[in-house]
Parts: structure tokens; sequence; C-alpha cells
């Protein structure tokens, strides 16, 4: 028996720009399609309203993910995005606000509880604040972590290491020593080469001179031919030695003056 579903099998973009930006208008900075994407940007201050009536009126009634990204040229470097799914239309939706290292950014969790751990998945890694969020604390990085990792600014290496000390039998944290530098890349296709030399290079004298390569147009450029078949049919009367053992004593050995061993 075959299963009817109200959610179109593919979702279209078609019309959907048009039919939400009337709603969220008052709101709105922009919109767009991108890479297939549907993306609203709105206000910072008004993300819980704009959220609201995506979810009561147009039937987004999951959210997804709620994700951060860093521009540091930027005045208000965070975005926040906002990743809503409807069921009944199997369709996805962007939305976006942005944010400075002060500034908070309204709460959602008073519209899906579940954003209450992705708010603070944001704020762990970025550093950007939720207000209204009950528990805002770290929940990817360990107690006592410094810094925020997906900042554009924050070092590769970090700033701290831990491991287990046998001596004090417990975790410790430590300053970040690093075995040897950083190791740099230039990038370069190997094809053209770099502009620099390399280890050992120095002592190549140049491209070697290829205007007239070797080539074996003819059999006897290869020494092959039907000389070479008939000796090689024939064989050889070279035959190796017979292996005979040989006890050596002391007085058979010799020294450079021709002396024998004591």
């Amino acid at each position: 028996m075959a299963v009817v579903h109200s959610a179109p099998k593919f979702a279209s973009n078609d019309g959907v720009i048009a039919e939400l930006s009337e709603s969220i208008s008052v709101w709105l900075i922009s919109a767009q399609e991108k890479h297939g994407e549907i993306i609203f940007t709105v206000q910072r201050d008004a993300i819980e309203d704009v959220l609201r009536i995506l979810r009561d009126d147009h039937k987004y009634q999951q959210m997804m993910e709620i994700a951060g990204a860093d521009y540091p040229e930027r005045a208000e470097r965070f975005e926040v995005v906002y990743m809503l799914l409807s069921l009944t239309k199997n369709h996805r939706i962007m939305v976006k606000c942005s944010t400075d290292e002060s500034t908070p950014v309204p709460t959602v969790t008073t519209l899906w509880p579940n954003a209450g751990w992705l708010e603070r998945e944001v704020f762990d890694m970025y550093g950007v604040t939720f207000a209204g969020n009950k528990d805002l604390r770290r929940i990817l990085t360990d107690y006592g972590f410094e810094g925020h990792p997906f900042r554009k600014d924050f070092p590769m290496t970090g700033y701290t290491e831990l491991r287990y000390s046998e001596e004090e039998k417990r975790v410790v944290y430590e300053p970040v020593e690093l075995p040897q530098d950083m190791r740099t890349f230039d990038f370069l296709s190997p094809w053209e080469g770099s502009d620099y030399v390399l280890p050992g290079d120095e002592k190549a004298e140049g491209a070697p001179d290829a205007d007239k390569p070797k080539v074996t147009e003819e059999p006897a450029d290869t020494d092959a031919g039907e000389e070479a078949e008939e000796l090689a049919a024939h064989g050889t009367e070279a035959v190796p030695p017979n292996m005979v053992e040989v006890e050596i004593t002391g007085d058979d050995i010799v020294d450079e003056d021709g002396k024998g061993a004591a």
C-alpha cells in the first residue's frame, strides 16, 4: 500500500523569499538564495520574534542547528546562524544575525528547549553570549579552559595542554611546548617549483641537456637482433668453480710483510 505524505519529495525555493520576507519585513535586513539555500539576515534584537513567526505562521517547526561564524574585519564580527526545518513542507531555511564580543543575542530557548545546548556550543566556541539563557556555560571544552577555539585570532596550538601526572596522580595543565617549530608551506605547484633553493639543490649545475635525447629508432640502437638472439641461444661456456671446503691454519695466514702469523 502506498503511503501518501503531505510533504513534497523535493521542495522548491520558488516564491519562498517573497512570502517570508513579507511576514518579517519590519526586521529584515537582506534575503537571498545562495548555493541552493534561502538565507535571511535580520536585526539581532528581533531574532526571537522572527523565529516565532516562522515557526507558528509558516510551519518551520524544528530548530535543527545554531552555528557561529567569525569575521574579525567587521565591526560586528560574529554571525549567529539558525537553521530551521519544516517537516510539512520538507524545506529548510537559514536565519542570521550579527553581534560583537560584548553585545548579547536574545535567547530562543523560549521557543525550542533544545536551543539551550546549541547556544552553549556557540558561546563555548566563539564567546557569543545569549541574554535569557539560564544555563550559559561551556559544553565542549574542559573546566577552566581559557579562550574560544573557533575565533580566528585563537592560536592553532592553544594556550595550555593537559597530561596525566604520575607524580601527582591527576591531570595537570601546562603551557604549550612544541617539540619543533611550526612548519610553513608555500602551497606552490611542484611542477612550477619554488623561488628558493632546497637543501641539496645547490649541487646541481642546471637542467640536463635534452636537445638531443637518446632514442632507439632502429634495432641496432638496442643491441638486439639476430646475432644477439643466436648468442643467447648458444649460451656461454663459463661455469662456476667447484666449491671445496679448505681448512685454513695459522701458517697459511700472512701479513703485509709476507710473514706468517704466529
